[in-house]
């Protein structure tokens, strides 16, 4: 049987701590947990600290104690033991005997592991298991510490403050160093640092964080992305709405919002008319209303609204991070009112866009999608065991016709209705959680909405709530990201560069840029007085899809060469070769 990757975290956790107080005698061990990626302890040094200079030295005697270990037939041997037992055996550890009193007052058993007994590198730890057999099964190169930092003692800061030494840790060597480069990659895509390098967005202090300023450039990459998510549901029945940014407090205690929302809330208070409102945090409490007063039946339905809205949601101060995570965000949100034998229809309809927008920006590889069912406590839940067999089952059905690759979570619905939430995978194999489709059946209950079935009678609709793309900001951090800000044609801000190789050919370049300009292509003119190469260096650091260098012989031909960004070139074409070169690519939406 296969030792789990975690069973090995852990392990050498102790093995660090081994290494440890090999090195440093005095020092108090805590906690050594298994995290994602690797392994900590949380360590009392009373005398001298390690440095991160000190790793290859504690790395190597961890080795050493990864090799005592191994010869001994388990290289970890459980002790039970009574609690005067681990008091006495910890009795200079005061972080040990706090959690021992903790384990006998929630009535557990106490469980003690030793390791390397009788060599010199003998370990006894306060753990409740969780080990490798033999510490034979870890590959010496498969590990490597990381960093210090500091903890205190229990994240309560109180107490004392503790050095957490980290340690990465994967099956093997080879998973290790993939971890490592894409780390170092993730460095240097890091959208905050390439939206100020390309100019695309700003954070002002003045006005606020996490609220993101949009520079030319990012918002042309906002304008496209809405314009291409429009393009996908424009001939699927959606309509466009338009809602305003607040509204009082009455609409989000009928939507729940109000009960159970509220400190995440922006309130505002009107200076002139002192009324009070909220800035909306979601669309749908008034996609609810639009569809509130008409009077539709079954003929109309289903009826699909389509808002690229902005809302605002008070996060903490110390959460926000560039676009992934802000206080004005910009949903591609959609709603449809649909009634329950139609769901089936419009949910393939919604995934098939999914997988059309995912495709075109090339992360559909190693996608999965979670599919999130009721609990068995059916009382958590709002709706009827026939409504919510019947969208189960829908939803199901969905993911097994559509060759999803899913996984069933029960427990996991909303308690308005269950779901598929979309995980994709970026350049560097980054998991993000962008795309979902939940059905509501709370909605239409809270705001008492109807529709008109072949009965003539009242029937209520079921909500479905669906966005592609996420929040515009966060996608768009995203997509910084898995594309290194080297955008594909159709996305960049600045499709292509005209570059005059002196002053002598500017005129005829301002006379090229007002032709293209007309063509849509988002076209620009480099006008400095630096050489030519590096006027082409700077082109592909600011990684602009092709430039054009116009010289004598381009004004006397009137035949142009593009150069990619990459080592494409091509040559010889006319102005109208150029321009439909380009649009063609452009209308391809190619990467």
């Amino acid at each position: 049987m296969q030792t789990s990757l975690e069973n090995k975290r852990h392990s050498l956790a102790h093995v660090l701590a081994g290494a440890i107080l090999k090195l440093f005698p005095d020092a108090l061990m805590t906690i050594g947990p298994a995290v994602e990626n690797g392994f900590y302890y949380d360590i009392d040094f009373p005398s001298n600290s390690p440095k991160e200079e000190d790793f290859t030295k504690i790395q190597d005697e961890m080795n050493n104690v990864l090799k005592a270990w191994a010869e001994q037939e388990k290289s970890f041997i459980q002790q039970k033991v009574s609690e005067s037992e681990a008091k006495e055996f910890f009795k200079n550890n005061p972080y040990k005997l706090e959690l021992i009193q903790g384990v006998v007052e929630r009535g557990e058993e106490i469980t003690l592991y030793v390791s390397g007994k009788g060599t010199k590198y003998e370990f006894t730890d306060l753990c409740r298991g969780g080990h490798v057999e033999n510490t034979s099964e870890i590959d010496e190169g498969s590990f490597m510490l990381d960093k210090i930092a500091g903890a205190y003692w229990r994240g309560d800061e109180k107490n004392k403050m503790l050095v957490r030494i980290y340690g990465l840790a994967f099956e093997t060597g080879e998973e290790l160093d993939l971890f490592i480069h894409n780390r170092e990659e993730a460095k240097k895509r890091d959208h905050r640092k390439l939206g100020k390098e390309l100019k695309l967005f700003t954070i002002s202090d003045l006005v606020g964080s996490g609220l993101p300023l949009f520079q030319p450039k990012g918002a042309v990459l906002r304008y496209e992305l809405e314009k291409y998510l429009w393009s996908l549901h424009k001939d699927k029945g959606y309509q466009r709405v338009w809602t305003p940014h607040l509204a009082k407090a009455e609409l989000y205690h009928t939507s729940g919002h109000g009960q159970h929302y509220l400190d995440d809330m922006f309130s505002v208070h009107g200076g002139t008319s002192k009324e009070d409102f909220y800035l909306k945090p979601m669309n749908c409490p008034h996609h609810m209303q639009l569809f509130a007063d008409n009077q539709f039946s079954y003929r109309d339905m289903p009826v699909k609204y389509f808002e690229p809205g902005t809302v605002y949601r008070d996060e903490k101060t110390g959460q926000l991070s560039g676009l992934t995570r802000v206080r004005a965000l910009t949903q591609d949100d959609g709603h449809l009112f649909c009634r329950t034998t139609q769901i089936k229809e419009e949910v393939n309809i919604i995934v098939n866009i999914i997988k059309e927008f995912y495709t075109t920006m090339g992360m559909m590889d190693g996608y999965w999608v979670r599919l999130s069912l009721r609990g068995d406590d059916k009382s958590n839940y709002l709706g009827s065991d026939e409504v919510w067999e019947t969208a189960e089952k829908a939803l199901t059905d969905i993911c097994n016709e559509n060759s999803l690759n899913y996984k069933p979570e029960k427990g996991e619905a909303a308690f308005y209705g269950p779901k598929l939430d979309f995980m994709f995978k970026d350049a560097i194999g980054r998991e993000w959680q962008l795309a979902t489709v939940q059905l509501d059946f709370n909605l239409p209950e809270r705001f008492n909405l109807s529709y008109v079935n072949e009965k003539g009678e009242d029937e209520r609709p079921v909500v479905i709530h669906r966005a592609i793309s996420g929040s515009i900001e966060r996608f768009l951090g995203v997509a910084i990201e898995h594309f290194a800000g080297a955008f594909p044609l159709w996305l960049s801000p600045i499709q292509l560069k005209i570059v005059p190789i002196g002053e002598r050919q500017l005129d005829f370049a301002h006379d090229l840029f007002k032709k293209i300009i007309k063509t849509d292509i988002r076209v620009e003119i480099d006008q400095s007085n630096e050489g030519l190469g590096k006027k082409v260096r700077a082109a592909k650091v600011d990684k602009i899809p092709y430039l054009v260098v116009v010289g004598d012989k381009e004004i006397e031909s009137n035949t142009f060469s593009l150069e990619g960004r990459g080592d494409e070139k091509v040559t010889g074409l006319s102005f109208e070769e150029m321009i439909k070169f380009l649009q063609d690519k452009i209308q391809s939406k190619s990467l």
